[in-house]
């Protein structure tokens, strides 16, 4: 973009002037519409507002109270199917999950025909329990009462107590003597009586102290009621509701009886006192407020719901509605609200210039939202896609379109670079990669020595395999091979070397440190193996011959960085930790083996590793024995890698022949080898050490020297 004088803007005066030049004339113009407009807000319908409110009210009341019904019947039907469920503590888990399901539920509990009672409850830790204060953190509690005589109604019993914090875990408990007797309580009469489930009137909760009504269900055993179900809500709990929900701010409601009493009310008035235990309600007509009982004279006798009066000068618009049968309960939602809370010439201005803000609001979103859109979205996803590019993420990003040139060509170059890196990361070790886009280092030729490990495999008999198996065939079955080896060393942070036809070298522990390195081969090591059995498993019912992976890992200090040349190097490790681990691979032909060790490995990580001691064999080169493992499983990291009881029991039987062995006694270790293969008749690694130990049983020291050579 240029100016009249012919230089270039940057992006940031471009952007700002584009939103000046867009949103002062569009400002100015809804000023001079608003200031001149003689279009004034038409006045609410208010007789239909509150229609809808009230039925939405009524629904949404029936609404939160039929949820509680249906959970209070599911304890019914619990009662029903399994007649013993509430004779210990089994239910009280199913109680809690009741409680929870709703804030509005104080307590859940069932009485029994024999007296008992099981309760879970919610807590006031301020409140005292029969004079008593609830522990410090209660928030919930469990209660029972247990009768042993179907008779003993007024007995003195034990009345349980166990409180439970916000966690529901148990922090204290007592024990108090109580006459209580659920079968004489109102909720429990009435429905035994109902023979169904049932809202009770207003009443006071003995266990509570609180004012509120009961939803009850009875269960049967034989035919003849068992029990109650039931669960509390308090009226203040629908006083509360009134008030979240106000029509307009100078509106009150109520619920009221079929008397005209009233259950609840929005602005949280005490409409109810206990009176010795029992609920006195006051009536719409002797509230402190005189404006609804005013507007309950006035309601309609002819049955009309809606209706409008006036007071003093001033017009409200009242709704009186009866809830409907199915609810249970004749109750009624009164509301009244004042006309000028809708029509008011003061709030229609108001209304007004709310408006006028909210639509110069919006459309400067719409346009900040634009620009943004257009320019800035563009760059940010760029500039993400950068970040997946460091991270050699293989998510796929879709091509950022832009309108402007400046950006289209950015991402053009950037869609280069990503398919640049990940084609360098093909060839190059991953971590080598990271390393050089996260840093400034140049790619130099030199290394350095560093303890690490090293992880050589390769497929058995891969010579007859590619006789006996078409090229194409072959060329699909070793890449699936090495992609399981490729998963396996990259999830454990390996580093891939190179491939060597079907042999694969690897590393922990380069460019990247690692404290576990050794650790991490083995699971490696073991990922292969789990996945290379699901693989012959789907190659043997295609009639493929199985494809076995054998492996050598060894840990040593080794020279590790890029050699070559300027035009062409290699990111590697060279050293006589390469060439053990490399042999260690091929030992496993000599002991039918397929996962073999060093010790510096299971030195490294040798407590959470389940191995069993084959021999200590001699390397060229190296003057000492090398002792090898095999590597038959790892503890505590995934159920597929742990070993089985057999394979444990047989790392014991191996360790106590090689122990014999180690202390010079060749007898004791044929004798304990050969017993191995009466219980694992197929095990290779004992087969191949007894037939060593019969041809030459004289000395450990002349077998070491000659059983083995690498």
């Amino acid at each position: 973009m240029s100016n009249i004088f012919g230089t270039k803007w940057r992006l940031k005066p471009s952007i700002l002037t584009s939103f000046v030049l867009l949103t002062v004339p569009v400002f100015l113009t809804i000023i001079a519409v608003t200031y001149f407009s003689n279009d004034r807000i038409a006045r609410q319908d208010a007789d239909a507002l509150v229609a809808r409110f009230s039925t939405e009210a009524i629904a949404n009341i029936q609404g939160d109270i039929n949820p509680i019904k249906s959970l209070v019947r599911s304890v019914a039907v619990l009662g029903d199917t399994y007649p013993d469920i509430f004779a210990d503590s089994r239910s009280m888990a199913y109680f809690q999950g009741v409680l929870v399901h709703s804030r509005k539920i104080v307590s859940v509990y069932v009485g029994l025909e024999n007296g008992s009672f099981r309760q879970a409850r919610r807590i006031d830790p301020a409140v005292e329990i029969q004079g008593r204060l609830p522990p410090d953190g209660a928030m919930y509690a469990y209660r029972w009462v247990e009768r042993s005589t179907e008779n003993a109604r007024e007995s003195p019993t034990h009345d349980r107590y166990e409180f439970l914090d916000a966690s529901e875990k148990e922090i204290g408990s007592f024990v108090l003597d109580t006459t209580y007797d659920p079968r004489v309580r109102g909720w429990y009469r009435s429905a035994s009586q109902a023979g169904s489930i049932m809202i009770t009137d207003p009443d006071v909760f003995a266990a509570l102290g609180l004012i509120g009504f009961t939803v009850a269900a009875p269960f049967t055993t034989a035919g003849k009621v068992s029990g109650v179900a039931a669960a509390d809500i308090t009226l203040d709990g629908l006083s509360q509701y009134l008030a979240e929900r106000k029509i307009s701010p100078g509106s009150l409601s109520y619920i009221l009886d079929q008397q005209g009493r009233v259950l609840a009310a929005s602005d949280l008035s005490r409409t109810y006192t206990n009176d010795n235990g029992r609920v006195a309600l006051r009536h719409i007509t002797s509230l402190d407020n005189s404006l609804p009982a005013a507007a309950y004279s006035a309601r309609p006798r002819d049955g009309e719901h809606l209706y409008s009066f006036t007071r003093d000068g001033n017009e409200y618009v009242a709704s009186l509605i009866t809830m409907p049968p199915e609810f249970g309960k004749r109750w009624q939602l009164f509301v009244v609200a004042p006309i000028d809370d809708f029509t008011g010439e003061y709030k229609a201005n108001n209304n007004r210039l709310l408006l006028f803000g909210l639509v110069v609001l919006a459309i400067q979103v719409v346009i900040i939202y634009f620009l943004t859109s257009v320019i800035s979205a563009p760059l940010e996803r760029l500039a993400r896609k950068v970040g997946t590019i460091q991270q050699l993420s293989v998510e796929e990003s879709p091509t950022v379109i832009s309108p402007i040139s400046e950006i289209s060509v950015l991402s053009r170059a950037i869609e280069t670079l990503d398919s640049a890196v990940k084609a360098f990361a093909a060839f190059v070790p991953v971590g080598l990669v990271k390393q050089l886009l996260e840093s400034d280092q140049k790619l130099e030729l030199g290394g350095h020595s560093r303890f690490l490990t090293i992880f050589f495999s390769d497929l058995e008999a891969f010579s007859t395999l590619s006789e006996e198996v078409p090229a194409q065939e072959l060329l699909l079955r070793v890449s699936a091979y090495l992609e399981i080896v490729t998963r396996s060393v990259n999830q454990e942070a390996g580093t891939i070397d190179k491939f060597i036809g079907d042999g694969v070298m690897a590393f922990w522990g380069a460019p990247a440190l690692l404290d576990d390195h050794a650790w991490r081969a083995c699971v490696a090591a073991l990922r292969i193996q789990h996945a290379m059995v699901a693989l012959n498993a789907e190659g043997r019912a295609r009639g493929y011959k199985p494809m076995n992976v054998r492996i050598g890992i060894h840990s040593d200090a080794v020279l590790v960085g890029n050699i070559g040349s300027k035009e062409r190097m290699s990111y590697t490790v060279m050293g006589d930790g390469v060439n053990v681990a490399s042999r260690l691979e091929g030992i496993n032909k000599e002991y039918g083996t397929r996962l073999c060790i060093s010790h510096s490995v299971f030195k490294e990580a040798g407590e959470r590793l389940c191995v069993r001691p084959i021999d200590d064999v001699a390397v060229k080169g190296r003057r000492g024995l090398i002792p090898i493992y095999e590597l038959v499983g790892v503890f505590g990291l995934e159920p597929e890698l742990e070993p089985d009881a057999q394979a444990i029991e047989l790392c014991r039987l191996t360790r106590l022949a090689h122990d014999a062995a180690a202390s010079g006694d060749s007898v004791l270790a044929l004798e304990r080898y050969r017993q191995i293969l009466v219980d694992f008749p197929n095990d290779p690694v004992a087969a191949e050490m007894a037939k060593r130990f019969a041809a030459a049983p004289v000395t450990d020291a002349s077998r070491r020297g000659s059983l083995a050579r690498l």
